[in-house]
């Protein structure tokens, strides 16, 4: 036994290591490597203040954000069933649901949700990336479906923020035939008078994109978003050429016609205000015209879940 190499060195090791990250501190940037403050960065929509990197972000905290003082009242998806293919691999669909519904603390990968923002009543979706890479299964069929229902029956624009790595395998065909069913429901607002609007974030891939994703009457994304069918890796291999710098991004998307706008998430809502609004034949908004809206009877209201304002439905 050596004893210096044994016991001597990784004992130093231990008294001089340190972890590089604190996980309850700091936040590492992807793309520029900056350690980022968690207080500032929640409050900056987990956007990097040194390069502007924008990192991933749950529905709940983006409507927190998005809607007037935070106040939105949830909209009821149908539950599918829970295993309908009896799937496994390395293990059981169920057993897969549970480990995503316990570390992201959401029952799905869509948030569906209806509320006001800049005083204009709206119903939104939107998808978590986090939830087993958002992808699309039935209960994501469900969930579009029913927001296109509320928004129909609400007469209010629907805006939804698709963040996919496409169908959920676990389901099988049963998640490719969401493609078709998402897309009767865009239609259905649409044949309503009512504007649908999308916002791409990163990634958006897949059948997601292959559907509801790209049939927006407005197309927004935020800066550097993957928006693809097949991925770059896979294409490269296939064609066995070196592809385009940016290729399937964002602003790569943006030059050649397939997005109308690239927006910062911190101008997001303001974007969404003045296009909903041109949309529905409505007066700008007037900054600070009126106090954020209180919910009504809140005496079990949480956050994330309050009531929204009952103000009447633009015409």
């Amino acid at each position: 036994m050596n004893w210096i190499s044994n016991y001597v060195r990784p004992r130093i090791n231990s008294l001089f290591s340190r972890r590089e990250v604190p996980e309850n501190l700091w936040t590492k940037c992807d793309e520029c490597g900056t350690m980022l403050f968690h207080r500032e960065l929640a409050e900056n929509l987990n956007v990097c203040t040194t390069c502007t990197h924008h990192m991933p972000i749950t529905p709940r905290v983006r409507f927190d954000a998005l809607f007037d003082g935070g106040i939105y009242t949830e909209v009821d998806v149908p539950m599918p069933l829970a295993d309908p293919l009896h799937f496994r691999d390395q293990k059981r669909y169920p057993e897969r649901m549970k480990a995503a519904q316990k570390a992201t603390g959401e029952k799905e990968a869509m948030l569906v949700a209806e509320g006001e923002i800049g005083r204009t009543p709206i119903v939104a979706a939107g998808q978590d990336f986090s939830f087993m890479g958002g992808s699309m299964g039935m209960y994501v069929g469900n969930a579009i479906i029913a927001a296109a229902e509320r928004a129909v029956a609400l007469k209010r624009p629907l805006i939804l923020f698709s963040a996919a790595g496409g169908a959920r395998m676990q389901e099988g065909i049963l998640s490719l035939m969401q493609m078709p069913r998402t897309t009767v429901a865009v239609e259905m607002v649409k044949e309503a008078g009512l504007p649908y609007i999308v916002v791409l974030t990163h990634p958006t891939t897949g059948g997601v994109t292959a559907s509801y994703a790209m049939l927006g009457d407005v197309h927004i994304a935020e800066p550097n978003a993957l928006i693809c069918f097949a991925g770059p890796r896979v294409i490269e291999q296939t064609i066995r050429e070196k592809l385009p710098e940016g290729f399937q991004r964002a602003e790569y998307l943006l030059d050649h016609g397939m997005l109308d706008r690239v927006t910062h998430r911190g101008a997001m809502k303001d974007e969404l205000v003045t296009i909903t609004r041109m949309l529905m034949g409505l007066p700008p908004a007037v900054a600070g015209d009126l106090p954020p809206p209180t919910p009504e009877g809140d005496a079990d209201a949480k956050p994330g879940k309050t009531p929204a304002s009952k103000g009447p439905d633009p015409k």
